[in-house]
């Protein structure tokens, strides 16, 4: 898997076939980061990080400190191998439940948050992680198509996928 965009294009990240996650997309990444233009994020928080890919991506297009939330200790060991390739970007991998990482936390300007299909209650956890976004901040939340979409969100289906965007005023 590469970094699409910004000064680290082209660097690949190391990923296992032997891990349960599940990379976002090229062509879903790239959606994202065009929707979310311009790029203005200081601070991200990438929950249920797996590959990481798109806290590595926002570091990439300028984010200064990326906090990687995992709960897989393999997936978190590769986490913090590939951060290293990312010179400049304070990374954080924390290994924990991301509901109970976002209780103790501060706000965040950018949220990503992908978790495993069908094991939330989504109006709890958006509420939570709303909670956690800084004015103006955006939250990008990766869920299976069937999810209803949530009010006042940019809503986009990739095939089994659906991809909702908040901006918090």
């Amino acid at each position: 898997m590469r970094i699409l965009a910004g000064r680290f294009k082209g660097q690949s990240i190391s990923t296992s076939r032997k891990l349960s996650y599940r990379p976002t997309q090229t062509r879903i990444r790239k959606s994202i980061f065009d929707r979310i233009a311009p790029y203005r994020y200081d601070t991200v928080l990438d929950l249920y990080a797996g590959s990481g890919i798109m806290g590595f991506e926002a570091s990439s297009r300028g984010a200064k400190s990326v906090t990687l939330v995992e709960n897989n200790k393999q997936s978190l060991t590769l986490l913090k191998e590939n951060s290293q390739k990312f010179q400049g970007v304070d990374f954080q991998c924390i290994y924990s439940d991301a509901v109970k990482y976002l209780k103790r936390e501060n706000a965040f300007d950018l949220i990503f948050a992908d978790p495993p299909y069908g094991w939330y209650d989504m109006d709890r956890l958006v509420k939570t992680i709303l909670d956690r976004l800084s004015n103006q901040g955006k939250f990008v939340l990766e869920c299976p198509a069937s999810q209803q979409p949530f009010p006042d969100t940019v809503n986009v289906i990739f095939g089994y996928t659906r991809i909702l965007i908040w901006t918090k005023d």
